[in-house]
């Protein structure tokens, strides 16, 4: 009996294993972009590689890199990435509820640091409980391929020429791009938000004494400042409100056709 245990946990591991690979062949691509900008805040391979494996998020990471480039103090660059990554606050609550109740606490604190976006997506579609063993060998092939991508991107950083190290250091916003582009086609008030961040964000680096701020306070207080507007003016609608109102909608519909 125990065998087999032993035996499942191993086909379980390596499944995991299976499914990151494609995940960390891509967060490589990422996260040699974000190598290249830190080698430009001043750190060595091996910095990087501890940076990554300890955070293992892009926009936090390069929130993180233009901290340290512009010499930021610890407590604002320990807020600006809890807030940049409070999103895993709430991914760490959906896959709770996927535990068993008897899961010991130190299994679910792993499995909360081992949560990225696309993680996290084949584990809450994964049928049944949450299992420690297939997170562990996706996260390992990712994680590690995530931090190697970043030391490589450091290394390479000192190698080439400046203009190409300069040309590549711009692939990582091409990326946030093309995350911010599709939604923001399809949503109107996401798009204003968006526009009215690169704006605001713009106004706050030139204009008088604001432009004295330290970046990390100003991306701070920037991300807090329009996030709450734009949720208090357009907030989001729960899945039940909605479909309560299409029902409200049709029933009245029906009723004019009476």
């Amino acid at each position: 009996m125990k065998n087999n245990c032993i035996g499942s946990k191993s086909r379980v591991f390596l499944e995991g294993i299976r499914d990151g690979i494609p995940i960390g062949l891509g967060y490589f691509a990422v996260s040699f972009s974000l190598g290249i900008l830190a080698r430009k805040a001043g750190l060595n391979p091996f910095q990087g590689f501890i940076a990554s494996l300890l955070n293992m998020a892009s926009a936090g990471e390069k929130a993180l890199f233009d901290c340290i480039e512009s010499g930021a103090a610890w407590f604002e660059i320990a807020f600006i990435t809890l807030i940049i990554n409070a999103r895993y606050l709430l991914m760490s609550c959906a896959l709770s509820q996927k535990f068993d109740e008897k899961t010991p606490f130190i299994y679910r604190f792993i499995l909360g640091f081992q949560i990225t976006d696309e993680l996290f997506g084949i584990s809450i579609a994964r049928k049944g409980k949450i299992q420690l063993a297939y997170n562990n060998g996706a996260y390992i092939v990712a994680g590690l391929l995530w931090s190697i991508g970043t030391s490589c991107g450091i290394v390479v950083g000192n190698i080439l020429p400046v203009r190409i190290v300069s040309a590549l250091s711009v692939a990582l916003y091409g990326m946030f791009i093309a995350i911010i582009i599709p939604p923001a086609k399809k949503n109107v008030v996401l798009l204003i938000t968006v526009i009215l961040s690169f704006l605001v964000s713009y106004a706050a680096s030139v204009l008088p004494y604001i432009k004295n701020i330290s970046i990390g306070t100003r991306t701070i207080i920037l991300t807090v400042l329009i996030s709450s507007i734009v949720a208090v003016i357009k907030p989001v609608k729960d899945d039940y409100e909605t479909n309560e109102r299409s029902l409200d909608n049709k029933a009245k519909e029906d009723e004019k056709d009476l």
